[in-house]
């Protein structure tokens, strides 16, 4: 049977390609997992009685776009956060996890050209690998914007050649970037809004680590967008309970837009959706008006920030996260040191190469392993000395 030609040269996604790697050799000690972000900090207690409240909702069938209660919740969410009032009836619409939301917005808003040829995704390079499909799935030319210490690890789309801007139809974004924990600048945004403005495309702004900072809450870029006065469809907001409520298994997230783009993919929903169970929503729509357990979550990570840069901050290279929940480190050869380190140690890293594209020599990840600061603190702490003892200090 014949697959899709868009779809014969995907790389093994990340995780399958590092048991590859790691999985038939034994761990060298107790098994510490730092690959996925997948948070360990307790969510709040109530969440479950909150489901069990409203368990009849099992019952039947979820609403599509979300309910009134989370709908409001999450505009709620957003007037406190960036100061952006938004209608819940028109301009937001719940998700089952960013992921489905950051796929199915080009599915339902990438045109099939532009200005007359094929269309252009813009993405960062490294990469939440979402982008890439999304853009191979629309027929789009996926063109990846290195996101290295050169250009303060966020891509420089300032130095797109103007023939692909003329192509571009849409423009990813993480900021807190994954991996590497760079913050977009108020400024940083102008720019890209004033050059989508420009070149008419959209950008989809995935923000869901915005919530786990160091001081200073990163701007959004729909604040950003609102202050510029630029129109209401050029920026699409993405964010989730998942790092910021430690509930990825919720799968609770939301598209934020304008009315027109939040139209588009509501009715590419209602065909091919796979809503979230009301008694989850229910749950949700009070988790993204609660923000006590949001500080204390927060803190955590403080904490955890304090400890990597006690424990790797005087190695060459060592880039202390601005926000987010990884370590981006610079090693020789990321596969080399992630099998290393768990052939010697059994601490589990993903090699940075499995994040991005590019040949060997020009994968911007391939001197880097991702690190994630997920367990407790003194777990972390332990993890990263013996991660130092066995890749920096030979």
């Amino acid at each position: 049977m014949d697959f899709p030609e868009r779809f014969s040269n995907l790389p093994a996604y990340a995780f399958p390609r590092l048991r590859a790697l790691l999985d038939h050799h034994a761990p060298g000690g107790e098994v510490v997992h730092m690959t996925i972000g997948e948070p360990k900090h307790d969510f709040p207690q109530w969440v479950t009685d909150v489901i069990v409240e409203n368990a009849a909702g099992f019952q039947g069938y979820p609403q599509n776009e979300g309910t009134d209660a989370l709908r409001s919740a999450i505009t709620g969410w957003i007037d406190r956060r960036y100061g952006v009032h938004l209608d819940p009836a028109t301009r937001v619409m719940a998700l089952n996890g960013t992921r489905e939301g950051l796929y199915n917005a080009a599915m339902a808003l990438c045109p099939e050209t532009k200005n007359g040829q094929k269309p252009v995704v813009l993405t960062p390079n490294p990469f939440y690998q979402v982008y890439m499909v999304a853009a191979l799935s629309v027929g789009a030319e996926p063109v990846f914007l290195s996101a290295s210490a050169e250009t303060g690890h966020l891509p420089d789309f300032a130095s797109v050649p103007e023939e692909t801007l003329n192509r571009t139809a849409i423009a990813y974004i993480c900021s807190p970037a994954n991996p590497q924990g760079a913050v977009a600048s108020r400024a940083y945004w102008e720019q890209l809004i004033g050059l989508a403005e420009k070149y008419d495309f959209r950008i989809f702004a995935d923000e869901c680590y915005s919530e786990i900072y160091r001081t200073d809450a990163p701007v959004g870029a729909l604040t950003v967008a609102q202050d510029m006065g630029a129109d209401p469809e050029r920026v699409t907001l993405f964010n989730s309970l998942s790092k910021r409520s430690n509930l990825a298994g919720l799968r609770s997230g939301f598209v934020a837009g304008g009315p027109e783009t939040i139209k588009a993919i509501k009715q590419l929903r209602s065909y091919s959706g796979a809503p979230l169970p009301a008694p989850l929503q229910a749950a949700a729509a009070r988790v993204w008006s609660d923000e006590d357990h949001v500080v204390q979550n927060r803190k955590l990570y403080q904490e955890k920030y304090a400890v990597a840069d006690e424990v790797l901050g005087d190695i060459e290279g060592y880039m202390s996260p601005e926000a987010g929940f990884f370590l981006w480190l610079p090693v020789p050869d990321g596969e080399a040191a992630a099998l290393k380190l768990w052939r010697e140690t059994g601490v589990r890293v993903l090699p940075g190469a499995y994040l991005s594209q590019g040949e060997p020599g020009s994968n911007p990840g391939e001197q880097y392993i991702r690190v994630a600061l997920v367990a407790a603190k003194e777990q972390t702490r332990h993890a990263l000395q013996t991660l130092r003892g066995c890749l920096y200090e030979q």
